[in-house]
């Protein structure tokens, strides 16, 4: 059994990685409904997270920024994910990823957001993981302040 874990460890590390070198939808969005920025102090994050909406669906997600390797993998994620959905989804899959993260494993499955899950054993980093999200929570529910994850 321990083979299988050291496995699906090597292969969640693999797509972290992968979303690292290779962020997908990084770049400024043109023609943003709704953005915002999210800061990590711990670990020099910074990023920003644009979106539009059309009524209360996510039609395009974007971020720039800089940041750890798990940040920008999360954030890269977190784009591939949300799109198509709507907010309220959003913010249920917000919750289920840093439940995720920070206690137990939720009932729902999260698909390839599970590569991150192998973060909780790493609590400094977890603030890495979620900073993308917190941030898309701000630029969704037009939040003025800057998320920080602190």
């Amino acid at each position: 059994m321990r083979d299988n874990d050291d496995g699906l460890r090597d292969l969640y590390q693999e797509v972290i990685f992968d979303h690292n070198r290779n962020p997908r939808n990084f770049h400024a969005l043109e023609g943003a409904s709704h953005q915002a920025d999210g800061h990590n102090p711990l670990c020099g994050d910074q990023l920003t997270v644009y979106a539009r909406l059309d009524g209360d669906v996510v039609q395009e997600v974007s971020f720039i920024g800089h940041g750890c390797a798990i940040s920008t993998a999360s954030a890269s994620l977190m784009t591939e994910a949300v799109r198509g959905m709507r907010v309220d989804e959003v913010e249920v899959l917000f919750k289920n990823i840093h439940a995720m993260l920070t206690e137990a494993h939720p009932d729902a499955d999260l698909g390839k957001l599970e590569v991150l899950s192998g973060v909780r054993e790493f609590p400094s980093r977890v603030k890495c993981a979620t900073l993308a999200w917190h941030t898309l929570h701000n630029a969704i529910t037009q939040a003025q302040a800057t998320a920080i994850t602190e």
